[in-house]
């Protein structure tokens, strides 16, 4: 009996469809060669880095060090819902600024969904922190989102450079979806739960060896202009690490091809409509000014133009709208702390819904985008003018 074939999921199809597009761009020449061979400098390291961070997390995510972090977090808690919700949003946070984005979407989800499910706690508030972490602390460092390597050289030569920037406005995206949760949750958030049963790493070599390369990496991320060495340096280890200690695991799903498709794609058909004058239209928004009025609406277009099509090919869009440093930064405010409405406003909130949904957590997108229209207005607008008092 012959297996039955698995097709491609609309997801799949959409991308597919968009880098055949792009490929025609690129050979018939109405991307012109000089530009696509800028854009392809430009990209090829924060593909790579992408690339790096996937693996580098997936396998930290088989050597159980999401899940054993997540148990010593419920252990300190002490039976306290609050300790755990404050241990379980600064974890979030962490993996958000050094991993990236997607890693807190797609790998901490889970991990605190079912610590909270086996503990007998309600998982929403710990879901919905995940997804608003995983957007709105992504503006800490250049590694945190695509969006902020495609900026951080323009906006300095250091990742010093960059959080001289995004530190305040970072604050206001941790501290307001959280003080959200924390005030609509309050019943469930200061009430008690049930000590979970101590656990120890099936293979204590690959979880002390992928420990000691993470706590190893989140520095060097933070502190490197080119983040893709050091990433690249800890997939490649912890790669030789899983060869030699369970090399079943090791398989050509750890790059995640659809969503470097995706990028690639979305990166040259922008550079297409910027290099033949389509986007020009948008020179109206250009501003090289500091003033309030002026950094609002460049965050407001980016978060209009984010939960109207994607965050990324939004400020792709947008990117020659921000003359300097500091609009950029407002720009990213928009694109990043915006993306909270609409499902489609950003990969992560995808990834999440679907993390959550097989989890047996029901969340409608109804919901979801009403809460996240009630979050991401207040912390792009608030987000903005502490901007505008850092940079004045």
């Amino acid at each position: 009996m012959s297996a039955t074939r698995r097709r491609p999921g609309p997801g799949t199809i959409i991308v597919l469809v968009l880098v055949a597009i792009a490929l025609v761009c690129l050979v018939s020449g109405i991307l012109p060669a000089p530009d696509a061979g800028a854009l392809g400098a430009r990209i090829t390291p924060v593909l790579g880095f992408v690339v790096a961070i996937t693996i580098v997390a997936e396998l930290a995510r088989d050597a159980a060090v999401f899940d054993l972090v997540a148990q010593r977090l419920a252990r300190w808690g002490r039976g306290r819902v609050i300790a755990l919700w404050a241990s379980v949003v600064v974890l979030a946070v962490v993996s958000t600024v050094f991993l990236s984005l997607d890693t807190t979407a797609v790998i901490v989800t889970p991990v605190v969904v079912v610590l909270a499910q086996s503990i007998g706690v309600s998982p929403l508030p710990f879901a919905f922190a995940t997804v608003w972490l995983a957007n709105t602390a992504s503006l800490a460092l250049p590694v945190s989102n695509l969006t902020n390597l495609l900026a951080a050289p323009a906006i300095g030569e250091s990742p010093a450079s960059f959080l001289a920037l995004s530190w305040a406005p970072t604050l206001v995206g941790i501290v307001v979806p959280v003080a959200l949760l924390t005030i609509v949750h309050r019943r469930t958030l200061f009430g008690g739960y049930r000590m979970p049963s101590a656990a120890a790493p099936s293979d204590r070599v690959l979880f002390w060896g992928a420990a000691g390369i993470l706590i190893l990496l989140m520095p060097l991320l933070a502190l490197t202009h080119d983040v893709w060495i050091p990433a690249t340096v800890a997939a490649v280890l912890l790669v030789v690490l899983f060869a030699v200690r369970r090399p079943h695991v090791l398989r050509l799903s750890l790059v995640p091809w659809q969503a470097i498709g995706l990028a690639a794609s979305l990166f040259v058909l922008v550079e297409t409509a910027h290099a033949n004058g389509i986007l020009d239209v948008l020179s109206a928004l250009a501003t090289d000014g500091h003033g309030v009025g002026q950094l609002l609406g460049l965050a407001s277009a980016g978060a209009l133009a984010a939960n109207g099509v994607n965050n990324l090919p939004a400020y792709l869009i947008l990117e020659p709208a921000a003359s300097d440093p500091v609009t950029l930064m407002a720009l990213l405010i928009g694109v990043n702390l915006g993306p909270l409405i609409t499902p489609w406003a950003s990969l992560a909130t995808l990834l999440w819904h679907h993390r959550v949904v097989s989890l047996g957590v029901e969340i409608r997108w109804r919901t979801l985008m009403l809460w996240g229209a009630a979050v991401a207005v207040p912390t792009v607008v608030i987000a903005t003018l502490v901007l505008a008092l850092v940079a004045g």
